[in-house]
Formats: C-alpha cells, structure tokens, sequence
C-alpha cells in the first residue's frame, strides 16, 4: 500500500552547520519522523510564492502547519502587543496561501501551534496576543492537560483528559467561522479546534511531534489515505 505524502512547513531562517552559516529551510527533526512513525511520508515545504500554493496542494494528500513565529497582528485586524515577536511575513502568506488551499480542495489539515493559530486567522478569527502559564522557561517544553469536548473529532481520536507537550504564549480569541473548539486546557484556554465534518481540518495549539502519542498524525494519515 502507498504511504500518504504529507507535506509540513518550514521556517526558513539563518542556520550554522559544519562550515556553514547561510539562509536555511529549516524544520526540526520530531516533525517528519512524527509523520513516518504514523505511517506518512514526510516532504518539507519551505516559504514559496502563495500563488504556488493550490499548485503545491493538488500533489499531497495532507497538509501540516507547523510551529513557529507568532502570525503578524495585522493578519487579524489587531495592533502588535509589546510582547508579540517580530513577524514572519514570507511564512504568514506562504502559509495562509496553504491553508487556504487545502480547504478549498478538501484537503486534510493539520495546523500546530503556529499552524493552528494560521488556521483560525484563515477562517477570519482573531488570537490572544499573550497568556500566562503555557512556556516554562524560555526553550524548554512543558506539559499541561487539555480535556477533549465529548462528539467532536478530537475527542474521537485522544477520548480522555492527557498531558500534552506545550510552548505558547499566544491562544485562540474569536474563533473563525465554522470552527468549533474541541479540547481546553485547565484554564479554560482553548487548545484544540476544528471544522464540521466532511471536512477534516483539525489545529491542536500544543506540540505532538515532542511527545510519544500518535493519535492525532495518525488520524491525519488515516485521512489522507481515505482522501
């Protein structure tokens, strides 16, 4: 049977290795073997034009957003707050472009942290630009519960209350037009939200590919393989 080719985002950023300090497209490691170990086959899709981005869609059968730099304020209608980081405008459109490629052809979404957040702007919602309580120190992930909302998809997939891997300072707000939340974390934050079926477009705001569970990948590749 052939593997799903699921395509994750990248940063593209300034990289030293060996003898070399140049602009790199850069993804960390947990990513693509997250993919591989949920049955996928994982290809890196660096910063492009958006115009590229139906073009690059049509060849995969899903689709992962990655984490990264916080979505420019602007992207939502909002004034940058003092602790929201300095933007990433080549990966906001790039990716934007994607997102919104993949719901148009009903391709399977994944967003991740930045990638859920991504995905709530698409949609025309807005983002708490800074929370308390989700980093544990500057670099270091750490864990939290979230509880899924019984009936939806996520709760399909990881049915009880879990520790999850997190690193975020910035949440969903208004959520965009017809996505519903599907987990909390204890505070009430949201830290999970998808669409309504035939659609499978999940973003889930903590970090899966640091952690051992397979779940929500391998939902993601189920679907994929479906598609």
């Amino acid at each position: 049977m052939t593997k799903p080719l699921i395509g994750v985002t990248t940063y593209l950023d300034q990289a030293r290795w060996g003898v070399w300090n140049m602009p790199a497209a850069l993804l960390p490691a947990q990513y693509p073997r997250l993919v591989q170990a949920s049955g996928g086959l994982a290809a890196m899709l660096p910063p492009d034009e958006p115009s590229a981005a139906a073009r690059v869609v049509a060849r995969l059968d899903a689709l992962v957003v990655a984490g990264g730099a916080d979505v420019e304020p602007v992207r939502y209608g909002a004034a940058p707050d003092p602790r929201t980081g300095p933007p990433a405008r080549a990966r906001d459109a790039w990716e934007l472009a994607l997102v919104e490629a993949a719901l148009s052809s009903g391709t399977p979404l994944l967003g991740i942290c930045r990638g859920m957040q991504l995905l709530n702007v698409a949609l025309g919602g807005t983002l708490i630009q800074h929370l308390d309580g989700h980093v544990e120190a500057v670099g270091v992930i750490g864990r939290h519960a979230v509880k899924p909302v019984p009936g939806t998809r996520y709760a399909s997939l990881v049915p009880e209350l879990t520790s999850v891997p997190t690193y975020h300072h910035q949440a969903v707000d208004r959520l965009g037009e017809g996505l519903a939340p599907s987990a909390y974390a204890e505070d009430g934050t949201v830290e999970a939200i998808e669409l309504a079926e035939p659609a499978w477009a999940l973003g889930v705001q903590w970090h899966p590919e640091m952690g051992e569970d397979l779940r929500v990948m391998r939902g993601l590749v189920t679907a994929a393989a479906g598609a």
